[in-house]
């Protein structure tokens, strides 16, 4: 999440986006909320592969996602970003992933900004979609990946 939610209620950070704060553009001073990091930890312990899914579309801007989860020693992996016109569906589509966690996109504008909104019937069965409150990170999630 942006440096400017940092010890913001959720609903003070949804607002935060609503209203342009400025740390909300500044990718390379994000922080992760909650503990993110220990969980998906946890999780590629017990075998899960991470994925991430980032919302930028230029090699230089993931390359700020990079650096953040690097400096808050998320676990190394993959990073899908849309390119050449691609929508996040579209990603998903291709990597066809067993789960699919994203937020409800509140301040964005909800649903139809979902990736698993728009995501072909046939492929949206094989994945499981676990939607969080925007903001309110992981933390509510089980802990062993079989419970998800």
């Amino acid at each position: 999440m942006h440096r400017g939610a940092e010890n913001k209620t959720r609903e003070e950070r949804v607002k935060q986006v609503m209203d342009g704060e400025s740390s909300v553009h500044d990718y390379i001073s994000y922080i992760p909320v909650g503990g993110a990091v220990e969980k998906l930890k946890s999780w590629q312990s017990q075998g899960a592969e991470i994925i991430y899914l980032s919302s930028h579309e230029t090699a230089e801007d993931v390359e700020k996602d990079k650096l953040v989860l690097e400096k808050y020693d998320f676990p190394k992996e993959q990073i899908f970003y849309r390119q050449n016109g691609e929508s996040y569906k579209d990603i998903a589509e291709k990597i066809i992933p067993d789960v699919l966690i994203e937020d409800d996109c509140e301040s964005i504008g909800g649903e139809k900004e979902m990736t698993i909104t728009f995501v072909k019937p046939e492929i949206k069965q094989k994945i499981k979609s676990i939607v969080v409150k925007e903001f309110s990170g992981i933390d509510n999630l089980p802990n062993n990946i079989s419970d998800l």
